[in-house]
């Protein structure tokens, strides 16, 4: 493993990572290719722009040409791919955009590299697929999604990534191709986008507005801090098989509503400021990672504590408000916003 591509390398977690390689593997070059639709951001790379490691590529996964162009540029010899449209909200009012970038865009980045590597025998190459935990669907009061769980997605959003997955596993199948699969549970810390639960909480909070929780709160969800999930993609792509399926989590389940609460708390803000909204559609009840597969096979486990990582994250939103008050005032936000005025009533 030499050189990187990193797929939508200015997106939250895909930043955090191409930071994470720059520190932990400073011998690897680093290739950032990113659309820099609204979530990406230059900005998240700022302080390693000038770095001889890093080199930002700005495009499409879906434009084959340029995908070939950069693999060949920088003979790419790992490809992990967190180029995706992400949000639920947004792919139930338009799944099109989904579709293409999660399951084309990511068709276009085996093909390329299939016909590239292939000439090699695939020796030392690796793709990743950095999938959710939501293609598994919803859980109920007990259990725990386990890599060989059947695949329910309840959004487009989740369907997308579904059927990404599903082709991901047929080209290792087909063609002896050597992808692998990491499915994560939700993550939270810096550079996270406003529209995402945790920082919109405490973009609220700090805002002095209403923070709007869906139907009664009481969804559970699985937070991992998001260095936590870099480590555990590296720790992949150094041990991990070809045509396995990792899943990571933080074994830390929290009803949202309760998040809320603890992030007020925190930030000295009553429990009036929580606003209960119309439950969106297809909600998932229940999400909780079966990790044990990776901390036993590659040794990888969460290193911070929710509480510790989520002080850790509030400081950094509010060492850092010119950041996300630049989001704020985006184009799509100013949408996003008023979404959630109609959907408030």
């Amino acid at each position: 493993m030499k050189n990187v591509l990193v797929t939508g390398g200015c997106g939250f977690i895909g930043s955090n990572f191409v930071r994470y390689l720059l520190e932990e593997a400073p011998m690897l070059n680093v290739i950032n290719l990113d659309k820099l639709t609204y979530a990406g951001n230059l900005e998240n790379l700022s302080d390693v722009a000038s770095s001889k490691k890093y080199h930002f590529v700005r495009g499409d996964i879906c434009d084959k040409a340029l995908v070939e162009r950069t693999l060949r540029k920088y003979q790419i010899d790992t490809v992990v791919n967190f180029a995706a449209e992400s949000h639920v909200d947004r792919s139930i009012l338009g799944p099109e955009d989904f579709v293409r970038t999660n399951i084309y865009g990511t068709h276009v980045l085996m093909e390329v590299s299939r016909l590239i590597w292939s000439k090699q025998g695939f020796n030392g190459k690796k793709f990743l697929q950095i999938s959710t935990d939501e293609v598994y669907g919803s859980l109920g009061r007990t259990g725990k999604f386990k890599e060989d769980n059947l695949l329910e997605p309840n959004s487009p959003y989740s369907s997308s990534k579904a059927g990404a997955d599903l082709l991901v596993r047929a080209y290792h199948q087909t063609y002896g191709f050597p992808a692998m699969i990491s499915r994560c549970s939700n993550n939270y810390g810096p550079y996270q986008f406003p529209e995402k639960f945790v920082p919109l909480m405490m973009i609220s909070a700090l805002s002095d507005e209403p923070l709007p929780i869906y139907g009664d709160g009481r969804q559970i969800r699985d937070w991992l801090h998001v260095a936590d999930h870099c480590s555990a993609i590296y720790s992949i792509l150094k041990k991990g098989r070809p045509g396995e399926v990792y899943n990571i989590g933080g074994c830390n389940e929290w009803k949202n509503v309760d998040v809320a609460k603890l992030i007020l708390k925190k930030l000295d803000r009553p429990s009036s400021f929580l606003k209960f909204v119309k439950d969106r559609p297809g909600h998932d009840r229940r999400y909780a990672m079966d990790a044990s597969k990776i901390m036993r096979q590659l040794k990888w486990k969460p290193a911070r504590k929710f509480e510790t990582g989520l002080d850790e994250t509030i400081n950094w939103y509010i060492e850092n408000e010119s950041w996300w008050r630049s989001v704020m005032t985006g184009e799509y936000m100013k949408h996003y916003k008023k979404w959630y005025a109609e959907r408030r009533g």
